[in-house]
């Protein structure tokens, strides 16, 4: 990674005086208006510092969010479309909300059109109605999980995308969305950029699995692990009532365990986490069944939560699905766990009771809590500061507790995943007590 890299695009030079200022009074300042050469260090360690310091590199660093004292958009000429894409999170609403009274209170700008069942409401041949956004109209959206304007999946036709943003005359277009909400809106940008028109995109990053790399948290996360914690406790609580009981708890996370391991910590009762990063053995003297029937020995009861994506290489893959998205299909990692215990222990006459619970469309459903629609609110006012001074092709993201912008390009060239040798995953291994490896020499 370079400096250069982190560069975000911008459609021009701001020359129009920001609202925001023409509010402030000379004795009370309201804002703190950042410039663009405010930046946030990727990496804060005195080691870097040094290495940087002798060879006279310029340290990587993200554009820093925040107002602009001067914008590119004039706001009573300005119209802004809104599309969220992808699966359910909690917190959509939230955002929603906070862009359209961001842009109508602090903005003054009124012209709000939110584009229904996502990227497909961009494309004529679906017919999906285009709905004005008022704030009176999403003032009580963010009590209700889900989201008020739809999402679907799927690549669309970009050229047919832009032809309808042309159309309706936006300015401006937010997507609310994960790795392939923010793929699709980079491949907008880039038709914009071909027909050499003045539309700027923002994406605000949705993935409740938190795996959008180089922004620290996504909105969601928080919500989907602090309800997981209540389920984990329940669960406890049935494995423990039981002679040999067992509870498997399977959770979100198709490529990365954040949620599995979050919630695993929070509740401090869980006894396996098996997530994506780290493949395991059924099987065999080190093998996931032998450590389980130990535990059982010495306990006589077990909390097992695996991530959905966990030990995908158990199964035979010659056949793989893909949905509308071109993610590979998983196969259900939970329900075949259940059925190898069951079959193991039930072979060797073990008695044991195993309840398998699947929480997955409950949590992804449910409305944001306190902390995540505080975060929800100032990702939307920390993109709408940003898209009006001009920026283009760019997330906001969160970095060192400080919000940030970064090329779309460089937050979806990986997904960010657990750091087997890391800080968190370590403290994962502490508080369950599971071994470092289930995999046979």
């Amino acid at each position: 990674m370079k400096y250069e890299d982190f560069l975000v695009p911008v459609l021009g030079k701001g020359g129009v005086v920001s609202p925001l200022k023409n509010t402030q009074r000379d004795d009370s300042p309201v804002y703190k208006f950042v410039d663009d050469n405010d930046r946030i260090l990727y990496d804060v360690s005195v080691e870097n510092f040094n290495r940087c310091k002798e060879t006279g590199e310029i340290p990587v660093s993200f554009e820093k969010a925040g107002p602009k004292e001067n914008i590119y958009f004039e706001p009573a000429k300005t119209k802004v479309g809104i599309v969220t894409c992808g699966g359910l999170c909690p917190g959509v609403n939230n955002v929603i909300r906070s862009l359209v009274n961001q842009l109508s209170y602090r903005y003054g700008i009124n012209r709000v059109l939110g584009i229904k069942y996502g990227y497909e409401g961009l494309i004529s041949k679906f017919n999906h109605p285009v709905i004005e956004l008022t704030a009176p109209m999403v003032s009580n959206i963010h009590l209700s999980g889900g989201t008020f304007l739809g999402t679907s999946r799927g690549n669309q036709d970009v050229e047919k995308m832009v032809d309808t943003l042309e159309i309706l005359n936006i300015n401006i277009l937010f997507c609310i969305g994960g790795d392939g909400t923010l793929r699709g809106a980079h491949a907008i940008h880039q038709e914009i950029e071909k027909r050499k028109l003045r539309i700027a995109v923002a994406g605000i990053p949705k993935t409740i699995d938190n795996d959008i790399d180089l922004i620290q948290k996504s909105f969601g996360f928080e919500t989907a692990f602090s309800i997981a914690n209540d389920i984990i406790r329940n669960a406890h609580n049935e494995a423990s009532g039981a002679n040999n009981g067992i509870a498997l708890v399977k959770l979100m996370g198709r490529d990365s365990g954040f949620i599995a391991a979050s919630a695993a910590l929070a509740i401090q009762e869980v006894n396996f986490v098996l997530v994506p990063e780290i493949s395991f053995d059924l099987y065999g003297p080190r093998g996931f069944l032998k450590i389980l029937r130990r535990r059982l020995e010495e306990r006589h009861h077990a909390v097992i939560v695996v991530a959905e994506g966990a030990g995908q290489d158990l199964f035979d893959n010659a056949e793989q699905e893909k949905d509308a998205s071109g993610n590979i299909k998983h196969k259900d990692i939970g329900v075949y766990l259940k059925a190898k215990i069951k079959e193991e222990f039930s072979a060797k006459g073990i008695p044991h009771s195993i309840k398998y619970i699947d929480p997955s469309y409950i949590i992804r459903s449910a409305p944001a809590n306190a902390n995540d629609s505080k975060f929800c609110n100032l990702l939307a006012q920390n993109a709408v500061h940003a898209v009006l001074s001009g920026k283009t092709d760019f997330v906001v993201g969160y970095w060192n507790n400080e919000f940030t912008l970064i090329p779309i390009p460089m937050a979806v060239a990986k997904r960010k995943r657990i750091d087997i040798e890391g800080e968190l995953w370590w403290n994962v291994l502490e508080a369950t007590g599971q071994p470092i490896s289930m995999k046979n020499h």
